[in-house]
């Protein structure tokens, strides 16, 4: 079995354009959530969101570009760009063949939907472009990466919902491990942040109109959010042998279904997924000093996730540091479990544990140490990403400092 290391690292959120921006703002508990600033924002009821701010398309692509790419496609190109100019790489040759890029998003290219679903429905056109299908498809993103930087191994999209990043991280790990790639560029994005996006999300009455507060007892809903996030997973004998810098190492992945609820989450199959991902690994549960919670704010799945972590780890869950960095960056769906190993890797490189903010009031069913409000300075050997979605679909990652 092949050791994955990850050597590069990209991202556009609400809390930056880039990789430093963002851990700046992880570090100074900074949130990223404001007012929405979109089409017919007064007809929505939830009018907050983690939006990319600042954020100018044509400045970085062509309007040839800009026909072809939905909002959830620059973001990853973006990112991806970033990562790999971090890692420092180029693909030609037999390494092109040996790379690939497995990407997570659940909506793919709302945006795209909910412009032409106007133009046919509300403001009668007969035409729509003739790019709408491959500007809205789920795998635009991956396919768009592939073809910028000659990526031609496995190239897929993963969708998910929730966990939709995670998977796509964790088969980008197994493709390496198993011999069948050296190179895999992996993460996700998501940009739902239109109308029909926030529309829709208020249907399932799971949102809140004020602040994300995951684990604190008067919290009332998640937040979305929008972004993307790329890393570079690399066979480590072969980025040793090119000198590369090592970020972190993957050591463990695990997924499972609850087979249960298609909305409500289960604990027993968070908690399998856990302990999977520990066993993959082969980490003693007392080795991991920090998980980045799936943490959304809402009532059924934050409990739900700490008795998972409290069944999983047993006397040592009093000793973990867990936080949700959705408080600051909102819930990117499909995208979201990308954005928050940037934490992840942050905690083991740095020794900096981002907090969960907008904590005010104790939940005796979230009795954990949630690093509530304030980053904290602490010393991590191994780390957990959980990501738990609709459907029952549980994604957890392992990650240990690098070797």
């Amino acid at each position: 079995m092949k050791r994955v290391v990850i050597t590069g690292q990209g991202t556009i959120n609400a809390l930056g354009h880039d990789v430093p921006q963002t851990l700046e703002a992880m570090r100074e508990g900074r949130c990223g959530i404001g007012q929405l600033e979109l089409r017919d924002v007064d007809r929505l009821a939830v009018r907050i969101g983690g939006q990319v701010t600042g954020y100018d398309p044509e400045a970085l692509f062509n309007r040839q570009q800009i026909a072809l790419y939905d909002r959830f496609t620059q973001f990853t190109l973006i990112a991806a760009r970033q990562a790999l100019d971090g890692a420092g790489l180029s693909f030609a040759g037999d390494l092109a063949a040996r790379s690939g890029v497995v990407l997570g998003t659940a909506g793919g290219g709302v945006n795209t939907w909910d412009e032409n679903y106007r133009s046919v429905y509300e403001e009668g056109k007969n035409r729509v472009h003739p790019f709408v299908v491959p500007k809205l498809m789920n795998n635009a993103a991956a396919s768009h990466v592939s073809m910028e930087w000659n990526l031609k191994g496995p190239s897929f999209s993963v969708a998910t919902a929730c966990a939709s990043s995670n998977h796509a991280m964790g088969l980008a790990f197994h493709l390496i491990r198993g011999g069948a790639a050296d190179v895999m560029l992996t993460g996700g994005s998501e940009a739902m942040l239109s109308f029909g996006g926030i529309k829709a999300w208020e249907g399932l009455r799971v949102m809140s109109k004020d602040a994300c507060r995951p684990f604190s007892a008067n919290r009332n809903g998640m937040v979305q959010g929008e972004g993307a996030a790329v890393f570079v997973f690399e066979e480590y004998e072969h980025a040793r042998r090119r000198g590369a810098e090592i970020l972190a190492e993957v050591v463990g992945f695990a997924m499972t279904s609850d087979a249960a609820d298609i909305v409500m989450p289960s604990q027993q199959g968070a908690a399998r997924a856990i302990l999977g991902a520990l066993a993959d690994a082969r980490l003693d549960p007392s080795a991991i000093g920090y998980i980045n919670a799936h943490g959304t704010g809402t009532a059924a799945n934050d409990k739900v996730e700490c008795a998972a972590v409290a069944h999983a780890f047993g006397h040592h869950a009093d000793d973990l540091m867990i936080s949700s960095t959705k408080s600051m960056h909102g819930h990117l769906i499909g995208g979201t479990g990308a954005v928050e190993l940037l934490a992840c890797i942050m905690a083991l490189r740095d020794g900096i544990i981002a907090p969960t903010i907008g904590y005010e009031e104790p939940d005796p069913e979230c009795a954990l140490d949630v690093v509530p409000n304030v980053a904290r300075e602490a010393k991590v050997g191994a780390v957990l990403s959980n990501a738990f979605a609709f459907g029952g679909l549980n994604a957890v990652l392992a990650l240990r400092a690098a070797p």
